[in-house]
């Protein structure tokens, strides 16, 4: 109950906040002057006049259309605030800014840098921040890229294993409070390959459980840290919305007991994404990921259906265990102006070992979703998956990868 306080609290401060900048900023557009001269009075003309001078709705109109006509600027920034929704914490309200920028201007060779700031409430209890960016330093000799967030909401938790999330009533109700920041610093080989280290802090706090037999003996709260390295070979052509290029990524990851984790063990993650673009404004992109965990792996960081942009619609975490295979497939379509769709088409599976793998536990998804520019090359975007269990929408900005 306490959560849910405090997150609509949250949703109310983010709306007056959004209002008073509408106004201030539609106030503002509305004075006129030079240098060295008075301004006229301007005469009152009735109520009606007031009110539209505070119009927040129009200022906002102008607002958005204006987003992705900045990229001239030496550091392009724009926020949005808008409803959001996903199968994990319902239905809220989140602001979003996005930031383009480069470390050397002079060099039209070396790619823009981005940052993305967020803040998100839901009905359900769920409060997050966090900030995400990827940094193309001078000369392109070195890229760091990081991720910090924070976040607290109740949950659902099916258990460990294909056959535990697919039973329903294995679904029990659970409170969590995670944070983390893991920051990736790299060398440039050539071109396009970087070589670098990986720091990863994760944090951990879950109470609350309704069935706690579910964590087969482990603790409810569990403390990361990590460190190894990543490898990285990249030739897209921009990082948050290819047009072309490839990507490849080898992470691996130590979490030894030395370092202090209760639970010692490490992991290899592999991702690989291709885009084409195919006719006028039709581009299809294809990734292939894979997560293998090995060692004493505590339940928060099994891998799981429906992180980070894959699988969308299931409910994250709903199907977890030691490793992952999953892919996906989807065609990105520019309509007109700032719209456009994608379908998509993907599959996964979760699995203990390489002697449990079955063909009948592949888990399917596809959707379609709509998308809105922004700012340039940079788009907001609605999906509806559909899964094994149920169909579901996500809001965000960003594409999925």
């Amino acid at each position: 109950m306490l959560n849910r306080f405090f997150c609509t609290l949250f949703l109310c401060v983010l709306s007056c906040l959004f209002l008073k900048a509408a106004r201030e900023g539609e106030a503002a557009s509305g004075v006129k002057g030079s240098q060295g001269s008075q301004a006229k009075p301007v005469p009152l003309q009735g109520a009606d006049s007031i009110h539209r001078t505070y119009n927040p709705f129009k200022w906002l109109g102008n607002y958005l259309r204006n987003t992705n006509k900045h990229s001239d600027r030496p550091f392009d920034f724009s926020m949005l605030l808008g409803p959001s929704y996903s199968a994990a914490t319902s239905v809220g309200l989140g602001v979003t800014a996005s930031g383009l920028y480069s470390w050397d201007r002079a060099d039209s060779l070396l790619p823009k840098s981005n940052v993305s700031v967020y803040a998100n409430a839901a009905l359900s209890g769920m409060l997050a921040v966090g900030v995400r960016g990827n940094n193309f330093l001078p000369r392109q000799k070195y890229r760091f890229d990081y991720q910090l967030y924070f976040y607290t909401f109740p949950g659902d938790f099916w258990g460990v294993g294909y056959k535990n999330g697919s039973n329903d009533a294995n679904k029990s109700d659970y409170e969590r409070v995670k944070l983390q920041f893991k920051p990736v610093f790299l060398f440039r080989l050539n071109d396009a390959i970087y070589v670098g280290p990986v720091a990863d802090v994760e944090w951990v706090n879950s109470f609350g459980f309704a069935n706690d037999r579910l964590l087969n003996g482990q603790d409810k709260s569990v403390v990361n840290y990590g460190a190894g390295f990543n490898f990285t070979y990249d030739t897209r052509d921009f990082v948050l919305n290819a047009f072309r290029g490839n990507y490849f990524c080898w992470e691996q990851m130590f979490y030894p007991s030395g370092l202090g984790n209760d639970y010692a063990f490490s992991y290899t993650e592999l991702t690989y994404r291709a885009y084409r673009q195919m006719w006028k404004g039709g581009v299809v992109a294809m990734e292939l990921h894979s997560l293998f965990n090995y060692g004493d792996v505590p339940w928060t960081m099994l891998a799981q259906v429906g992180v980070q942009g894959r699988m969308r619609g299931y409910y994250e975490g709903r199907y977890r265990d030691r490793n992952i295979v999953e892919g996906q497939v989807e065609l990105r379509q520019h309509i007109k102006g700032r719209n456009g769709v994608v379908f998509w088409v993907g599959l996964a599976n979760v699995f203990h070992d390489f002697n449990h793998i079955y063909y009948d536990e592949i888990l399917p998804n596809y959707g379609i979703g709509y998308r809105w520019e922004f700012k340039k090359r940079v788009n907001v975007r609605l999906d509806l998956g559909f899964t094994k269990d149920n169909p579901n929408f996500a809001f965000n900005i960003n594409e999925a990868f």
